[in-house]
């Protein structure tokens, strides 16, 4: 039998989860801005077998939402970030006259809501049409 106090607390739960847990897409549009987590921090360049990190190769982060950012400089508010920390990403930037299907380039400015620093970089290496 179900009490109406557990009932209760199971719709309050879903109704209090924040909306960035349940915001999990890109930006579509330059000025849309989305709430996401960081997945990992990782340097732009992994060797060797067991794939260490590089370092000085640059900063990367993977988001929850699917998104990526790197840089061939180390970007310190980047470094700064960790698993877990919840971000605001806000695209700033769409490069025009790619190839069709060639959507590289797209430039996200993300905030870190822990650490309150920000930074500003692509979602690749090279913009598109590109190597």
């Amino acid at each position: 039998m179900i009490r109406a106090g557990a009932t209760f607390c199971l719709v309050l739960a879903v109704a209090a989860t924040p909306s960035w847990a349940r915001d999990s897409r890109l930006p579509r549009h330059v000025g849309d801005c989305v709430r996401t987590q960081v997945k990992d921090v990782e340097t732009r360049l992994q060797g060797g077998d067991s794939d260490e990190p590089v370092p000085g190769s640059g900063s990367a982060i993977k988001f929850t939402n699917g998104g990526y950012q790197v840089s061939y400089e180390t970007v310190p508010a980047v470094e700064a970030s960790r698993p877990g920390d919840l971000l605001r990403m806000c695209l700033v930037a769409i490069p025009q006259d790619c190839t069709p299907g060639d959507v590289r380039g797209r430039e996200y400015r993300v905030t870190n809501l822990r650490t309150h620093r920000s930074w500003r970089l692509p979602d690749a290496e090279h913009m598109c049409g590109g190597a």
